[in-house]
């Protein structure tokens, strides 16, 4: 099992979903939420929000009060270049982008910037309840 996967299954992991946001119809929203009905301690990033589903959003990964286990990315793929230099320099080694947050230049910036990752896989699909 990659190291990614893995992580899901260790009680203590935390996720940073990247682009987090309350539209209903926005993965952004429905993966959010489904992490957090899942029982994982979320946390939501998105400068353009103060909070989201009734919890404190951050401009950054920066700004999360804990570092997160994995970051996920449910953003455009510019958008996931900047953020991914950000998890590199704080030090992140799991990072998952959903399907539409990854382009050609995503991903030789993951595969050479020695991330382990997962990319176009749903964390949704693979993640199962824990509580």
């Amino acid at each position: 099992m990659d190291p990614v996967s893995a992580a899901l299954l260790d009680p203590d992991t935390t996720v940073a979903v990247v682009g987090a946001n309350d539209d209903p119809g926005k993965y952004g929203s429905v993966i959010y939420r489904d992490l957090k009905l899942k029982g994982f301690k979320v946390f939501a990033v998105n400068p353009k929000r103060g909070t989201v589903d009734g919890d404190p959003a951050y401009d950054t990964l920066a700004d999360l009060p804990e570092k997160a286990t994995i970051v996920n990315f449910v953003v455009p793929p510019p958008v996931s270049l900047k953020v991914l230099a950000e998890a590199k320099e704080l030090g992140y080694d799991l990072v998952w982008m959903q399907p539409g947050s990854s382009s050609p230049e995503v991903r030789d910036y993951i595969t050479t910037s020695g991330f382990d990752y997962l990319i176009d896989a749903c964390i949704m699909v693979r993640a199962h309840h824990r509580v």
